[in-house]
C-alpha cells in the first residue's frame, strides 16, 4: 500500500473532507536538507511563505536557520510581522499608493523591511510612502533572468539603484525569479544559469554607480539545486517545504518527500469506469492540463481529468483500482501554493497517521 494510503487509513475517522493533511516529519526533512545545502554553500536561506502562510511552519524555517522570509504582498507581510517575525523581504514589485502607503511604514517600523523595485515610478511612490523617513526602507533591485515576468534588464540595475538613494531609500542589493526552469527537467539548470548572468550582470551595474550589493537573491524550488554561483548571497524557495507533482516531474523533489497530499471522497460512481471526488478547483484550483491532469491518488496511476468547483472527476485506469462510494483517498496536488490558499488549517500529522494537530494558515486570504 502507498505510503500517502496508510496515512489517510489510519487518520480518515478523525477528518473530514476535502482536507490538507501535512506529514509533519517529512516536512521538516525538507527544511532541513535545503537548510543544510545552503549551510555547505554558504548561502542564506529566506524561505518564501507564500506557499504556506502559516506561521507555525515559517517559525520551523527559521529555528532551522534561516535568516528570514520572503512574501508576495504586503499582507503576508503584516501577518508574519505581528507573529514576530522581524526580517522581511517583500519580492514583489508594489505600488504603493492608498492605504498601502501607511501599512508599509508600519511594517518598516516593526521589522526590517526590503522591498522590490523594477521601475523609477515605484521607487518614487515608496519614498512617497515613507514620508520623512525614506531612510527606514531597504530596496532590492528585480532583474529578468529570462522569465519574462517583473524585472528590468540586469544592466538597468545601477540607474534604478541611483533612483532609490537620490530619494532618501537604501538600495541593498538585486534579485531575480528565474521561473522559465519550471518548463522540463532540462530547463532547470538553463534557467539557473541564466540567472547567474543576470545577477553578474546587475551587480556590476551596481558597483559602477558605486552601490554595493549586499543581496544577491536567488529563487526559485526548482532551480534550487544549481543556484550555487559564487555571485549569490541567498535563496528564496518555496515550494520545497511541501513538494507537489510538478516538483517530483522536474526532478527537484522525490516522491517520498512531498510532504503535503488533500484527502478527497468518492461520492458518487454512476458514470462507467470514472467516480466522483469531493475534491474540486475550490480545493485544488485549476493547476494542470488534460494531458497530466489535476491531480493524482497517491500509488496508483490514476489522475484527475476535470475538475468543476465541488467535483473531481477520476477515470479509472484499470481494474486494480476501483474505489467504491465512501472510499477516502489521497490527492497528490500539481501545484501546492494555492491549495493552501483554499483551507482555513491544515491537517498534521507524521508518516504513521497517528498524531493529529491542526494549524491555521494564518495568512490565508490576504492577497494585497
Amino acid at each position: 500500500m502507498n505510503r500517502l494510503q496508510r496515512v489517510l487509513d489510519a487518520l480518515v475517522e478523525r477528518i473530514d473532507t476535502p482536507a490538507p493533511i501535512v506529514l509533519v516529519d517529512v516536512m521538516q526533512g525538507n527544511i532541513e536538507r535545503v537548510q543544510g545545502f545552503a549551510d555547505q554553500r554558504n548561502l542564506k536561506v529566506r524561505p518564501h511563505v507564500k506557499t504556506h502562510k502559516c506561521v507555525e511552519i515559517g517559525r520551523r524555517q527559521i529555528e532551522a536557520g534561516a535568516v528570514g522570509i520572503t512574501a508576495g504582498n504586503v499582507g503576508e507581510a503584516e501577518v508574519f510581522a505581528a507573529a514576530g517575525f522581524d526580517d522581511i523581504f517583500l519580492a514583489y514589485p508594489i505600488w504603493a499608493v492608498g492605504t498601502k502607503r501607511a501599512r508599509i511604514r508600519r511594517l518598516a517600523e516593526s521589522a526590517r523591511l526590503r522591498i522590490g523595485v523594477d521601475n523609477v515610478a515605484s521607487i518614487e511612490a515608496l519614498a512617497d510612502a515613507m514620508g520623512g523617513e525614506p531612510d527606514r526602507l531597504q530596496v532590492v533591485i528585480e532583474v529578468d533572468c529570462g522569465a519574462r515576468r517583473s524585472g528590468a534588464p540586469p544592466e538597468a540595475a545601477g540607474d534604478l539603484a541611483l533612483a532609490a538613494r537620490k530619494r532618501g531609500l537604501v538600495p541593498v542589493g538585486v534579485f531575480t525569479y528565474p521561473g522559465h526552469g519550471g518548463a522540463g527537467r532540462d530547463a532547470r539548470r538553463r534557467a539557473a544559469e541564466d540567472q547567474e548572468t543576470a545577477l553578474t550582470t546587475a551587480v556590476r551595474s551596481l558597483a559602477g554607480v558605486g552601490v554595493t550589493a549586499e543581496v544577491v537573491s536567488a529563487g526559485s524550488t526548482p532551480t534550487l539545486e544549481f543556484s550555487t554561483s559564487g555571485v549569490i548571497t541567498e535563496i528564496r524557495p518555496g515550494e520545497y517545504v511541501f513538494g507537489d507533482l510538478n516538483n517530483a516531474r522536474l526532478g527537484s523533489c522525490t516522491d517520498d518527500q512531498i510532504a503535503l497530499f488533500v484527502a478527497g471522497t468518492v461520492v458518487s460512481d454512476w458514470v462507467p469506469d470514472q467516480v466522483i471526488l469531493d475534491v474540486g478547483t475550490k480545493a485544488l484550483s485549476r493547476e494542470g492540463s488534460p494531458e497530466i491532469g489535476y491531480g493524482r491518488i497517491a500509488g496508483t496511476k490514476a489522475v484527475l481529468a476535470k475538475l468543476n468547483e465541488y467535483h473531481g472527476f477520476l477515470p479509472l485506469p484499470d481494474d486494480e483500482f476501483r474505489p467504491s462510494v465512501g472510499t477516502v483517498v489521497p490527492v497528490v496536488p500539481n501545484h501546492v501554493c494555492p491549495v493552501v490558499l483554499g483551507f482555513e488549517e491544515l491537517i498534521v500529522t507524521d508518516s504513521t497517521g497517528t498524531s493529529l494537530q491542526r494549524w491555521p494558515v494564518d495568512a490565508r486570504g490576504f492577497l494585497n
